[in-house]
């Protein structure tokens, strides 16, 4: 199982629970969700905790991170969308901490799992509909009704659409999970090699060498990865969040 690529990505019961039929145990995936919000909650209230004039280096990457978030809104939303910042913040410094923790030997990777990105995916879609017809009732099914196409291209147009917009919990939670599952398994795989080659002596270990190359590369991309699925992660909802201000606006 030690050799097994996919072992790490097993669900494990910590405290057994079931409640009316339903199995609700406290799990691994359970376990390093609330170490995430607690790692991220930490950081963000100990560097911003002293609001020195002159920021050290934790302050400036939690003042970075608010600004970079922010003028991410600002140009996917506009002005008004601002006010989903709280949301758009608390989304990417989860999924960043989610796969940055990931990548600590032996700690669970809670971004590989699609249930997880998939509740996060629904959870954004699920605020664009809310918010929509709250903000413009019906007026936000102006959305699937792109201005300028000929009446007769109409139904096809708007039927496209539709099957776009419903698409999106499904690619935006699938990008995460997979970019995440396929990047571990991979280095996983080369890791294994390096132990298997030198477990056959100094042969192996000669042979093993391009492997140990291939794998530290591969944890230097896998951390690059780490902050670009939680940038994109950020990217796509503010995009999407621009629907439910300005349904019909592009």
């Amino acid at each position: 199982m030690s050799n097994d690529p996919t072992h790490q990505f097993l669900i494990q019961k910590i405290v057994p629970l079931n409640v009316g039929g339903y199995d609700v145990s406290f799990t691994n995936a359970s376990l390093f969700m609330v170490a995430t919000v607690a790692v991220a909650s930490g950081f963000l209230y100990f560097s911003s905790s002293s609001r020195s004039l002159i920021p050290g280096r934790s302050q400036s990457l939690a003042e970075m991170s608010y600004e970079f978030i922010a003028n991410m809104l600002r140009e996917g939303a506009g002005s008004h969308g601002m006010k989903f910042f709280p949301m758009v913040f608390s989304l990417f410094m989860f999924v960043l901490t989610a796969n940055l923790l990931g990548m600590v030997p032996y700690f669970f990777t809670v971004t590989s799992q699609i249930i997880v990105t998939f509740a996060l995916a629904l959870f954004v879609i699920g605020t664009v509909i809310v918010y929509g017809f709250y903000k413009h009732g019906l007026g936000f099914l102006n959305l699937f009704v792109p201005s300028g196409v000929p009446g007769a291209l109409l139904p096809l147009v708007v039927a496209i659409e539709v099957i776009s917009f419903l698409s999106r919990p499904i690619s935006l939670s699938v990008r995460l999970f997979a970019n995440l599952l396929a990047g571990h398994i991979t280095l996983k795989v080369f890791a294994g090699f390096v132990a298997s080659l030198g477990a056959l002596g100094a042969l192996g270990v000669g042979g093993a060498v391009l492997p140990l190359i291939m794998t530290v590369a591969l944890t230097g991309l896998e951390f690059l990865v780490a902050f670009l699925q939680a940038y994109v992660f950020a990217v796509l909802t503010c995009m999407y969040l621009n629907d439910a201000v300005h349904p019909g606006g592009h």
